[in-house]
């Protein structure tokens, strides 16, 4: 798995090893595109401009950067201090900070409810256990109709994932821990996913009602 100074080197080529990735249809970033506009649509079913929203890992900030001229109140954290830099430079108005989300979200959000949150191709960073943690812990900072998006490497199952494994073992990071929807249902009622591509997909998750 990268540290910061690796995040830090990878930023320059960062974009580049993603469209090659996508254009080539291959592990791991086949269907990004399509998972970016997935999220892109879905905050806008749910959220109108000027709403506050928090992107959890927003890299170069491909997203993000749109929601901000869209004027959605842009809260934002990542992991590189350079994709912190460069994303800055895109939305001097927006709060972006550099944090590493594995230890939970940072004191300066305390108090401020969002009325989305989204987290593109960053999650898979968090073991299964502290994806858990911090996903209910988001949940419990969205306003009462807010939604909890997450596109990422993804799979609906165990089985799909390790095939996936099987046909790229080349090339597979063993320190990447990347979503199932079988893995996590069990702990998150209203959960929602939609495959993208054979190796990428949407959650959504609704704030859960308490009983």
């Amino acid at each position: 798995m990268l540290d910061k100074e690796g995040f830090n080197l990878w930023t320059e080529s960062y974009d580049e090893d993603v469209e090659l990735s996508e254009e080539t249809g291959t592990y791991p970033f086949a269907g990004y595109s399509h998972v970016l506009g997935r999220v892109y649509s879905l905050l806008h079913a749910c959220v109108k401009p000027g709403g506050n929203i928090l992107d959890i890992g927003f890299g170069t900030g491909t997203l993000t950067k749109q929601l901000y001229d869209e004027g959605f109140t842009i809260f934002g954290m990542d992991f590189s201090d350079k994709m912190v830099e460069k994303a800055k430079a895109k939305m001097p108005g927006a709060v972006l900070l550099q944090h590493d989300f594995a230890e939970g979200l940072p004191e300066v959000l305390s108090g401020v409810s969002f009325d989305c949150i989204l987290s593109t191709y960053a999650i898979h960073h968090l073991s299964d256990t502290q994806k858990v943690t911090f996903i209910r812990e988001l949940l419990e900072r969205l306003s009462e109709t807010g939604k909890l998006l997450i596109g990422d490497v993804a799979f609906s199952t165990v089985k799909d994932l390790e095939r996936c494994r099987a046909s790229n073992r080349e090339g597979w990071d063993e320190e990447e821990f990347y979503p199932v929807l079988e893995r996590l249902r069990p702990y998150f009622s209203a959960i929602e996913f939609e495959k993208i591509s054979f190796c990428s997909g949407v959650f959504l998750f609704s704030k859960e009602s308490k009983e």
